[in-house]
């Protein structure tokens, strides 16, 4: 992207300042009007006129002001945007909404994420659940039920909990079940649970061979658990929000982009393009692979628990969106939750 001008750079940074907060072409009069740019009208229109023909601005009609394209706004966010402090009244909502003692599950952390981002934004944000088959094995438990059974629980290091109503062999000891338990902890523990395949279990199964019989139900679980379709999770919120948006009277654009609400495999697959970076993401219009939000900004960010990522979320709207306040509160709110589901 070529550089532009200091002069330039000001007269876009006023068109875009300006289209975000009226949804209305900007003209060279309302941009001469504005504090501290002490340029003519006549020059302001030249320079728009260039800003143009560069492709950072456009004009939707012949007599109307200008409107950024794509390419104006993406040099904006990387060149021309100062990412405004995120309010004290916000950091409250998003402390308030994520009290950790409120919630026991990290979905309910989710989903109430979702819903502060959606409130204090006023956009539509999605986020994708936590995927079982990401998780590491933490640890597994047999609890005694009584005599004859026990129930055998696995553990992520991401919070999942799977669990299973076993029959306890009467041959086996207290004592014995404590060393299988202690065994298969120890052989597993931080192993990606899409590692442990049934060649691991079966040369764990002969390394234990004497107490196979307990063995073949806990591992039973662990087979399970692999085996099981995942059912991929997308929380939603404030989808009508973005009815709100001028750019969105068009029947036909909702009609496609609720019907793309209703696709969780979609929605899945949009956020995890942006799993891998450490950063907030911003995909501007046809940057978005997606054809039906090709006329939306996706901003996302990933969370963690114990800098492992375990999700991303994001926020949808209009490419008209007010990057430099939606962004810092997005980069805010995963910040606040990696604090949550570490602890």
């Amino acid at each position: 992207m070529e550089a532009l001008s200091e002069r330039k750079q000001r007269i876009l940074e006023c068109v875009i300042s300006g289209y975000i907060s009226t949804a209305e072409p900007v003209g060279s009069r309302t941009v001469a009007r504005t504090k501290g740019i002490g340029l003519s009208s006549a020059t302001i229109r030249n320079e728009m006129a260039d800003l143009e023909e560069m492709g950072y601005l456009l004009q939707p009609h012949t007599s109307a002001g200008r409107i950024p394209s794509e390419k104006g706004y993406r040099y904006y966010v990387d060149y021309l945007m100062e990412a405004a402090d995120v309010s004290e009244e916000d950091r409250r909502m998003i402390s308030e909404a994520l009290k950790v003692e409120k919630m026991r599950e990290v979905e309910q952390v989710i989903l109430s994420a979702a819903r502060v981002l959606s409130a204090i934004t006023n956009q539509t944000t999605l986020i994708m659940g936590p995927q079982f088959q990401r998780s590491a094995f933490r640890q597994m438990r047999i609890l005694p039920l009584d005599h004859k059974r026990g129930l055998v629980v696995l553990i992520t290091d991401t919070g999942f909990i799977k669990n299973k109503v076993i029959d306890l062999p009467q041959s086996l000891s207290p004592a014995e079940l404590h060393q299988v338990v202690n065994y298969l902890n120890q052989k597993l523990y931080g192993l990606p649970i899409d590692q442990v395949t049934t060649s691991l279990i079966n040369e764990l199964k002969r390394d234990l061979f004497r107490r196979l019989e307990i063995l073949e139900q806990a591992f039973l679980l662990l087979e399970e658990s692999l085996k099981e379709e995942e059912h991929v999770r997308v929380y939603l919120n404030g989808t009508t929000n973005i009815l709100n948006q001028p750019e969105f009277k068009n029947v036909e654009k909702i009609r496609r982009l609720f019907a793309l609400f209703e696709q969780e495999e979609a929605l899945f697959q949009i956020l995890e393009d942006s799993t891998d970076s450490e950063e907030v993401v911003v995909r501007i219009g046809s940057e978005n692979t997606h054809e039906d939000i090709q006329e939306c900004t996706l901003i996302t960010a990933c969370y963690k628990i114990n800098r492992k990522t375990l999700g991303t979320m994001g926020v949808l709207g209009p490419t008209r969106m007010d990057y430099d306040r939606v962004i810092p509160l997005v980069r805010c709110l995963v910040d606040h939750l990696n604090r949550i589901l570490s602890n």
